[in-house]
């Protein structure tokens, strides 16, 4: 039981269901099955187990595994403890798990088998991690040989529960600190803005776990004692998806627009019973008009929602009903419960309505700091509000458009990519005197990373396939560069600041074919 006073975390709404409904289904993934009750003893196993290698309270344990149920079990046993979960993307290259884990201090790492050798090279220069449990390895020996009894630990409404890392402007990723209010408040205003509990009932996304969008979806469902689905890590399969909405009897379902395009022309679509679909949503990439309208002919009995928001707002901020989704196409809606928005200019005065500025938040949903970083988190809370770094408009009925984003950052099929992460990586190679990276069109992923090289020695510049051999082993595969273009000089305003929108607009087709315009 929890003591007077005790906050209310993610770990307690598993214990609590595992008391009252605890033959309830809680997590499914493609290998196992687990009600409330089961799920809740593996959890007290494991987070005895990681008490046991001197994890507590305020401890840092990060995880990096594909998806599957052990990832939840690995955060619930770490908020047992009041200790701190540390998604790591499992995407990420060794040198970048190593940042990770210095950054953070992970005390423990629990890992995926399958990024052993990442795992092995990015400990040599984290002597924080003491301790390691490798799914696919140790990690059911680990929980066969732990109690299955409540230990001492527990966290309070503030006290931080996530940090998930996110790539800023200036390259170095920043550790946005997700406090227990934060993420309960979010699930208690998504439910209320969305109009109620039954569509929570079966929730699955096709988010990896790793993203604010896999974690955040579980609240609502844990809240109310729902069944999560997880599907597994790799190549998008629109087919078994399809079969998996229909099996499953899945209420509510997140996917970005590529995905739902894959699942609306699978063939015999019509002949699955997906009537029990009340809510799909979709995010992290524009949709087409076309394909807003064949989700509402093909789902008419489901709200088709759009969300939009970042991470360190747990995440979602505005959001764009099903009724407006065709009316008000590329929109990102209005803001949810308990988010005030206000769009102002640099000196943080508020802008006229249809005119251009940054959207800010205030709300009990935006996280407390970023990791170890104040300098960061003062210049992202100036003027006592959060800067979002998107430059938005509002219409004349409160709808809001993103424009532009201040942050540089590149969405690649759901994935953000930052612009001065990739650049920093290039800079140092040998042949490259000046390296400026852009987004230009992709017909599948939205958009991809384009790199434009001032070469150092302009007779012999460096050519693709080495700046793709260099960028190998310092980026994880979504963040390099796709094209990549040599020019004499990089276009620059009289302050000397690159001037991206010229590269964009300038090398966009080049960018796609792979040479100089």
């Amino acid at each position: 039981m929890t003591a007077p006073g005790h906050g209310m975390t993610m770990s307690d709404l598993v214990a609590r269901h595992a008391r009252t409904r605890p033959d309830a289904e809680a997590l499914v993934d493609e290998r196992r099955r687990h009600t409330y009750r089961e799920l809740d003893g593996r959890v007290n196993r494991l987070a005895a187990a990681l008490a046991a290698r001197g994890v507590g309270k305020g401890d840092r344990v990060a995880v990096l595994g594909l998806n599957g149920v052990e990832v939840v079990e690995s955060w619930l046993a770490t908020l047992r403890l009041g200790a701190i979960a540390v998604p790591v993307n499992f995407r990420l290259v060794a040198d970048e798990i190593a940042y990770v884990l210095r950054d953070s201090g992970a005390k423990a790492l629990v890992s995926d088998l399958a990024f052993a050798p990442a795992v092995d090279l990015a400990r040599g220069s984290a002597p924080s991690v003491t301790s390691v449990i490798t799914i696919g390895g140790d990690y059911d020996d680990v929980l066969a040989a732990a109690v299955d009894e409540t230990v001492p630990g527990g966290a309070h409404d503030d006290d931080p529960a996530f940090i998930m890392y996110t790539s800023g402007t200036t390259g170095a990723p920043k550790g946005a600190v997700l406090t227990h209010r934060n993420l309960l408040l979010h699930a208690f205003s998504s439910i209320v803005t969305q109009g109620g509990t039954e569509p929570y009932a079966v929730w699955m996304s096709a988010a990896p776990l790793f993203h604010i969008a896999g974690l955040s979806g579980l609240l609502p469902v844990f809240i109310i004692g729902g069944k999560s689905i997880i599907p597994p890590s790799g190549g998008f399969d629109p087919e078994a998806t399809v079969r998996t909405l229909d099996v499953e009897g899945v209420t509510s379902c997140f996917m970005v627009p590529a995905q739902w395009q894959a699942v609306c022309s699978v063939p015999g679509l019509d002949g699955h019973d997906l009537s029990r679909l009340r809510r799909i949503s979709w995010g992290a990439s524009p949709a087409f008009t076309s394909l807003l309208q064949t989700m509402i002919d093909k789902f008419p009995q489901a709200d088709v929602c759009s969300a939009f928001g970042q991470t360190e707002c747990s995440p979602v901020t505005t959001l764009l009903r099903g009724e407006d989704s065709l009316r008000k196409i590329g929109s990102v809606g209005t803001p949810i419960l308990n988010v005030e928005v206000r769009v102002v200019d640099d000196a943080m005065n508020d802008v006229p309505r249809g005119e251009i500025g940054e959207i800010v938040y205030r709300s009990p949903m935006v996280m407390k700091e970023y990791w170890n970083n104040p300098a960061a988190t003062a210049e992202a809370f100036q003027g006592g509000w959060f800067h979002s770094g998107d430059l938005v408009r509002q219409d004349d009925e409160g709808y809001f458009y993103v424009v532009d984003r201040k942050k540089d950052m590149i969405i690649s099929g759901g994935e953000n990519i930052y612009c001065a992460e990739v650049e920093n990586a290039l800079a140092d190679h040998p042949g490259v005197a000046e390296v400026a990276v852009v987004g230009v069109p992709h017909p599948r992923w939205g958009e991809t990373p384009l790199a434009v090289i001032v070469p150092r020695d302009p007779a012999s510049p460096p050519t693709p396939a080495e700046i793709e051999d260099y960028s190998r082993a310092r980026l994880a595969a979504y963040k390099r560069p796709r094209h990549v273009l040599i020019v004499d000089a990089l276009p620059r305003n009289p302050s000397g600041k690159v001037v991206k929108t010229q590269l964009r607009e300038r090398h966009a087709r080049a960018g796609c074919r792979g040479v100089d315009a």
